[in-house]
Order: structure tokens, then sequence, then C-alpha cells
């Protein structure tokens, strides 16, 4: 891997996911999205790793596509390429994404930093989709993640002007989880992932699953899909293990059964 470094042991059931293309602020061309979904796909059937963090450098996150890769494209080539399907396999990872945010996260990087589960900002971190800005609009989740997350005014502000907001604007919008220095970033995020690989495995794949449905349907559909994953994990034995331990109070170890 030239673009994606990663270390599946960085910590205790945790991986680390580097991008790292520093000298183009890590643009998202496709051989770069090709690695992370290869890598991110990997580590979902490692059954060692249970949270998955995602960050670039100091400097950026991901300052936004490879326009040289697109800017000689017509709409047939774009249709042939297919390169959103790469997101859609992003998408379906089932381990909770961390994104750990430094620097630029602009156009690509912003909807790379909205496809993950929880977002820790430094206060450095620069968020936008200025795609308007070179004739073409978000195309990988921007207007739709963007706009359930800040709302429509927000979101449209943001998207036809192409302007950029600070980590704090981004903290208050609810766009990110947790504002911290930029000597911090990367550790609060690990703090966040140790907190999640010490829970059952099976619950917090559920769990993120039933969030994620409320983004896609309506209240009744979605409280029925909660019950159902709700009640699946009574056939656990982290379940049965988890509420023994709670009566006697002691400390469960979870297992992922």
């Amino acid at each position: 891997m030239e673009y994606v470094k990663v270390t599946s042991r960085y910590e205790a059931g945790i991986a680390l996911v580097e991008l790292n293309r520093p000298r183009e602020l890590n643009s998202l061309n496709l051989q770069v999205m090709q690695e992370l979904r290869d890598s991110l796909i990997s580590l979902d059937y490692d059954r060692h790793v249970r949270v998955i963090i995602i960050t670039g450098n100091d400097q950026a996150f991901a300052a936004g596509a490879d326009i040289k890769q697109m800017a000689d494209k017509g709409a047939i080539d774009m249709l042939k390429i297919d390169q959103f399907k790469t997101w859609d396999q992003i998408r379906k990872i089932q381990k909770p994404l961390i994104a750990a945010v430094s620097g630029f996260a602009l156009g690509g990087g912003c909807e790379l930093a909205m496809a993950c589960d929880i977002i820790v900002a430094s206060e450095s971190a620069r968020f936008g989709q200025p795609e308007i800005k070179i004739g073409v609009m978000p195309g990988a989740g921007g207007t739709q993640r963007l706009t359930r997350v800040i709302g429509k005014a927000r979101a449209m502000e943001m998207v036809l002007t192409g302007k950029f907001i600070s980590a704090e604007e981004a903290l208050s919008y609810g766009l990110v989880n947790k504002v911290v220095p930029v000597e911090s970033y990367l550790g609060e995020a690990r703090k966040i992932a140790s907190i999640i690989a010490k829970m059952p495995p099976m619950a917090v794949r559920l769990a993120k699953e039933s969030v994620n449905r409320a983004y896609e349907t309506h209240l009744d559909e979605g409280l029925h899909f909660e019950r159902k994953n709700f009640y699946l994990l009574f056939a656990s034995e982290d379940q049965k293990k988890g509420m023994r331990a709670f009566i006697n109070k002691e400390d469960p170890e979870f297992t992922g059964n």
C-alpha cells in the first residue's frame, strides 16, 4: 500500500488507518480510495479489531478529491469509472469508524469524515464542501449527510458558497463530537476507541446499524428494526455475561460471542 498505512494492532482492539499523501494534502484519488476500501474491509473481517480510527496528518485529514484525475473526463467517463461504488462499500463497514481530523477536511475529505460514526477534531480543523467553486457539487454524500447533520439552512450555505467552517463551528453545528488541541486529537480518538473496544462487539455492531437506520427510514420502521436487533442480542453469550456481571457487581470481559 502506497497511500494508506494500516496499523492493525495500534492498541488492544483498535486499528489505525492513516491517509498518506502528505504532499497532496491527502487528496483522495482513485488509488487512495481503493486502498482505503480494501483496508477497511480487511479490518472489518479481523476478529482482533473492534474499532477503526481513520486519520491523516496535522495539516490535512483530506483536502478533497484529486481534481487532476477528473478535469478532462466526460459524463460517460465518470459513469464508467464509477468512483462512488468504493464509497458505497465503505459505507457498509460494520465496525465503528472514528475520524481523527486535523487541518483540512474539504470536499471528499469532509464526506469521508461524515461517513465515519464519530468525529474528533483538532482546533485547526476546517470543514467544507467547496466543489461549487470548480463547477460541480458534492457527490459522495456531501449534500445528504451534511443536511441531515447540520440542517438545511446551514448545509445550503456551505454547499452553495463553498465556505469553510472552523472546528468550533462544526462542534456547535453538531458535525463533530469533540474539539481538542492539535497535539491531542489522535489521543482523544484513541480514548473513545478504547472505551468502545471494551464493549460487546455484536451489540456495538447492531447498535451502529440501528442508529444509521434512523437516517434512512421513518420512525415506526426504525423502532421495529431496533427492537429486532435488541431481541437478537439475547442469543449472544456476551448478553448473558454482561447481565450476570452487572448483577454480581463485576467487570465483564466480552468476547464477541
